[in-house]
């Protein structure tokens, strides 16, 4: 019997749709048949073009800046007014400065714009929408039918780290907390809370790295898999994870990174940190590197770890 991955009657609002994995997941979604509202902030040609292809009777562009909690609320607003409801969110948007940054050199301004885009705006977006999945509950109780799915898109930096780029960092490893925290929360109210955490991804940003001989070389070799991820490899989790076959699944972190996270990767003087070599990598021009480069293993041997313990009690008085 043929199973399919249907979003059929569905709402979905999916910020940050324009381009690359964004963009993917809109066409997925619409593909799937549910009714998507995307925002994007300055690409408007390209949003247009997008909805133009979807169709639009199933997808309707907004132009939204989410640079704070409230900047969510017309977006929402604008989705139930398009659509009547929103049984789906999808925060995807985002930003990662290029620039490498020592944390003492990095400016309040530039923390605190990454606060906002990527936290704060994500808050925002959680905030109001799980405000209209629970109205629309109280309106229409469900009948073993979810209440609503929730998506926030993160990143392998926030599960290990990024040196020179602790602002967007911080940000990605607060998404997978938040995530955790909401999936318990909601979970009572049937709404599911998931997270999805891509590594390098084949983007229109990142293209013109990955395509250079030295710097796309440099980046396979930190993938066991031996090559970069697609776009629409990172949107079909995320559709998976919004459909009745996902009804069992929240609160989880679903690495789509070629098994990057689990191996060893440049640190800051540019020398692989795995365990199976530490031959010195050529470093990723810092304009286009993705947020998955420049982190530290955070793997340890536990014989290793309590044999350390074990060493340092009697000194202290612990024997």
């Amino acid at each position: 019997m043929p199973i399919h991955l249907s979003l059929s009657g569905k709402v979905a609002l999916i910020s940050g749709g324009s381009r690359g994995i964004g963009a993917a997941t809109v066409r997925m979604f619409t593909a799937a048949g549910a009714n998507v509202v995307f925002s994007y902030q300055s690409a408007r040609a390209q949003a247009d073009s997008l909805a133009k292809e979807c169709g639009p009777d199933v997808c309707h562009p907004v132009a939204c800046n989410l640079n704070s909690p409230d900047a969510a609320r017309p977006l929402v607003a604008e989705a139930v007014k398009h659509f009547g409801r929103l049984d789906i969110l999808i925060a995807n948007h985002g930003v990662w400065p290029a620039d490498d940054v020592p944390v003492e050199r990095m400016s309040d301004e530039q923390w605190r714009s990454t606060m906002s885009i990527n936290l704060d705006g994500v808050f925002g977006l959680v905030k109001h929408g799980v405000a209209q999945m629970k109205d629309q509950t109280k309106a229409q109780p469900r009948k073993n039918s979810p209440a609503g799915h929730i998506v926030l898109i993160s990143s392998t930096s926030g599960q290990r780290g990024e040196a020179l780029h602790c602002d967007y960092s911080a940000t990605k490893g607060a998404i997978i907390s938040l995530t955790k925290s909401l999936s318990t929360e909601l979970a009572p109210e049937g709404i599911y809370v998931n997270c999805v955490a891509p590594g390098w991804v084949d983007t229109d940003m990142s293209a013109a790295t990955i395509a250079d001989p030295k710097s796309g070389e440099a980046i396979r070799r930190t993938i066991p898999m031996g090559r970069v991820g697609k776009a629409e490899e990172v949107a079909a989790p995320v559709l998976f994870l919004c459909t009745e076959h996902a009804g069992f699944i929240t609160g989880e972190i679903f690495n789509v990174n070629g098994g990057a996270v689990l191996a060893g990767e440049k640190v800051a003087g540019g020398c692989s940190a795995s365990s199976k070599t530490s031959r010195p990598l050529p470093r990723v021009p810092a304009a286009a590197r993705r947020p998955c480069a420049q982190r530290l293993p955070q793997h340890h041997d536990l014989a290793d770890v309590i044999a350390g313990v074990r060493h340092h009690l009697p000194q202290h008085g612990f024997e």
